[in-house]
């Protein structure tokens, strides 16, 4: 690519889904499989030609800002990022339009809860404009989907189709030659006010996109996760932690705990005299005593004392003594017998 590549990343959304762990802390932020859903996307672009290069940009409502900048700065000092505030909720190409600035050039626009493994090093073949990645799915009737025809080009993208003549579900990874293309296509849709309860969807634009004599091809991704819920994101930390995440493989006594692998058990948390595994993420700072946890994410200073836990979501410096059972609790909360 002889132009820097753009990595733009809408991460504007208020995480409801997700409540109570996004309360106070935005979706991308969250913990999962130690480290957070912004960590695992970052890795996933690792096979990006020239990545070392590439600029990033992160659009946000207001108030993300700070964790997420503090974050970055934290762990990927050398990444130039562009911070773009979306100061109302007006949907996915609204938020493009606020980093307009950037829709130029080669560019991947990849949604923040979404996860996938995929070799990018074809993007930029320049035989087409642009690239949406899919996923075969059993039941498209759930997802968008893309319809293709006899040359493996993309007609129209599909919102929730009520057929399953269509399995091609969009992950929500785009790339585009030049996004100044998309630009102008999510400029018509905002003058032509082409736009659902208020919201105007990427995927209108798109089909506007196409339509105005753009081309699009698919490839499918090998693997598709989402930490959109709770539900989700128990699922992902399961995948993840068996496929290289984890930090305990082997199963086995240390010290006065029995590990269940796979676990992921950060160096400087402190676990003794408890059963831990199969499927568990704990974070930095966390004190485990004398309690056994299964199937869970404890993100960084959980304090866990004489308690059973399965199927749990735990925040930042959450305390829980005493108790048994399914804790889905924010940053700073607390369950005492």
């Amino acid at each position: 690519m002889d132009q820097k590549l753009k990595i733009i990343i809408p991460m504007a959304g208020l995480g409801s889904r997700l409540r109570p762990l996004t309360w106070s802390r935005p979706k991308p932020l969250v913990s999962l499989a130690g480290a957070t859903v912004l960590d695992h996307l970052l890795a996933t672009f690792k096979t990006v030609p020239d990545i070392e290069n590439a600029e990033y940009v992160f659009i946000m409502s207001p108030g993300q800002q700070e964790l997420i900048q503090a974050h970055m700065q934290k762990k990927y000092p050398r990444y130039k990022v562009h911070y773009i505030q979306q100061p109302e909720k007006k949907g996915q190409s609204d938020a493009l339009y606020h980093a307009r600035d950037y829709l130029n050039g080669p560019t991947l626009v990849v949604f923040s809860d979404t996860l996938i493994e995929n070799d990018f090093g074809s993007i930029a073949s320049g035989e087409v404009d642009s690239v949406a990645w899919v996923k075969a799915v059993p039941d498209p009737r759930r997802f968008g989907v893309a319809e293709v025809d006899s040359r493996g080009l993309v007609t129209r993208l599909i919102e929730k189709p009520n057929d399953m003549n269509n399995n091609l579900a969009v992950v929500g990874c785009y790339f585009f030659n030049d996004a100044k293309l998309l630009l102008a296509a999510i400029e018509e849709q905002i003058e032509r006010k082409i736009a659902l309860r208020g919201e105007y969807y990427l995927v209108d634009a798109i089909n506007l996109m196409l339509g105005n004599g753009a081309t699009m091809r698919v490839e499918q991704v090998k693997v598709w996760l989402d930490a959109g819920t709770s539900e989700a994101l128990l699922d992902t930390n399961r995948y993840l932690l068996e496929h290289g995440r984890a930090n305990i493989e082997d199963h086995g006594t240390y010290d006065d705990n029995v590990i269940m692998p796979p676990v992921f058990i950060h160096p400087d948390a402190r676990v003794n005299a408890s059963i831990i595994g199969p499927f568990v993420s704990i974070g930095p700072g966390s004190l485990i005593h004398n309690s056994t946890i299964k199937d869970s994410i404890l993100s960084q200073g959980a304090h866990i004392t004489n308690a059973q836990l399965e199927g749990s979501l735990l925040g930042y410096d959450v305390v829980v003594n005493g108790m048994k059972g399914k804790f889905n609790l924010g940053d700073n909360s607390w369950a005492n017998w």
